[in-house]
């Protein structure tokens, strides 16, 4: 066999087959371009409370996620996220109900609570009393929004992988870059345990539904978690975590001095950039020296910590994509170009329906193009099933028994 029929007949190593099709072959994107694709989307979000571009919002979520997401545990949580949206937009109208401010003779009434007379020094907040339409619909979009930013931190769980993040991190920042790490695998871990835990109650044909349900759940769930927890305290006590190294005193007192005296110049100068009526000097001037300080301090402190990386996670044109089209999604929002900036915020005062928007509607489109710009993911290779043999099976030969003489 000639050397070119080897090579074709060789499968590759990744285990993937060859793209003969022209498409990309799949892969998994980088996981702090998802994350920035997030945090811009939550940020333009916080920009707008209409309804409609919320709303486009949790559909361009729901496309990019069910395009690109894994078969990884973190990445089936996503519904959980949007319970818990709805329950934020539920007690943001609850308490809006039960604190209410009074109506106006504009509002349309609804219905009326038990009043609840308040002491003086509790003055301007009563508890119960007539409830309108507009108060409701003010704290249901104010929740919505509340909502879709959470969707959104959400689909970066959901999208990338937090442990991979970890590695992308500068030196200094490891011991910081594990803490945020467990905290953000802690929601998917725990939505994978009730799954294993709910499974297992079916499969013992245990009860499903209700209270008792969850009380069966819950048990087996914290359990889980406390096992958890001591592993990864034994494993990062094992590798070391924690220990100071070969750094000096004088070293840590240094890198941290830099990084607060970095991180009070940038809150300075971005309090002068918000304040028009701030010197100049709070502004750009504070916010490039806390900028400096910060850098200065990331690179002192990281020379004491030495890592390797294994397989390093590639940043292509792929990831520039996805990473630049949700942050042009915010400047497009902020910019207030081609629209009026009152169409992202309607009133409810005259109560109408609101407008949606052209440019900023094209502007959150843009950003669900990143459910076609990101490269398919990895499947999980099953191995190939045995081969069945051609050859014709062997009739069966008729045993015969012979009694033995009495």
């Amino acid at each position: 066999m000639s050397r070119t029929a080897t090579a074709a007949a060789t499968p590759p190593a990744s285990g993937l087959a060859p793209d003969a099709g022209g498409r990309r072959l799949p892969r998994t994107l980088h996981p702090v371009a998802w994350w920035i694709w997030a945090l811009a989307l939550a940020t333009a979000v916080s920009r707008t409370n209409n309804p409609l571009l919320l709303f486009l919002v949790l559909a361009v979520l729901g496309y990019v996620i069910t395009m690109r997401r894994t078969e990884a545990p973190w990445a089936r949580g996503f519904k959980y996220y949007l319970y818990l949206a709805l329950t934020v937009v539920a007690i943001r109208v609850v308490f809006r109900a039960v604190f209410a401010t009074g109506i106006t003779p504009r509002d349309h009434f609804l219905f009326s609570l038990p009043h609840i007379p308040t002491p003086d020094w509790y003055a301007g907040i009563q508890l119960g009393g007539p409830v309108s339409l507009e108060a409701l619909l003010s704290a249901a979009t104010d929740g919505l929004r509340l909502a879709c930013m959470l969707c959104c931190i959400g689909a970066a769980n959901t999208l990338a992988n937090p442990k991979r993040a970890l590695r992308v991190l500068p030196g200094a920042l490891y011991e910081l870059g594990v803490a945020v790490t467990v905290s953000i695998s802690v929601a998917p871990q725990l939505v994978q345990s009730v799954q294993r835990v709910h499974r297992a109650k079916r499969l013992r044909a245990g009860r499903s539904k209700g209270l008792r349900a969850l009380r069966g759940i819950i048990v087996p769930v914290l359990e889980d978690a406390l096992e958890r927890s001591l592993r990864l305290a034994a494993a990062m006590d094992s590798r070391g975590y924690g220990r100071a190294g070969t750094a000096t005193r004088r070293s840590r007192r240094l890198t941290g001095a830099l990084m607060l005296l970095g991180m009070c110049g940038l809150c300075t100068g971005a309090y002068g950039l918000l304040d028009a009526t701030a010197p100049k000097l709070l502004g750009l001037p504070a916010m490039g020296a806390g900028a400096l300080l910060c850098f200065a301090g990331l690179r002192l402190g990281g020379r004491r910590i030495t890592r390797t990386t294994y397989r390093p996670d590639p940043w292509r044109a792929t990831e520039w994509a996805v990473a630049g089209c949700g942050v042009l999604s915010a400047v497009l929002l902020f910019s207030n170009a081609g629209f009026n900036a009152a169409e992202l915020n309607p009133s409810i005062y005259p109560l109408s329906w609101p407008t949606l928007p052209l440019v900023p509607a094209a502007a959150i489109l843009l950003a669900g193009t990143a459910g076609f710009l990101a490269p398919p993911p990895t499947t999980p290779v099953r191995p190939a099933a045995p081969a069945r043999s051609t050859v014709p099976a062997r009739p069966a030969v008729p045993v015969q028994r012979t009694e033995e003489p009495k």
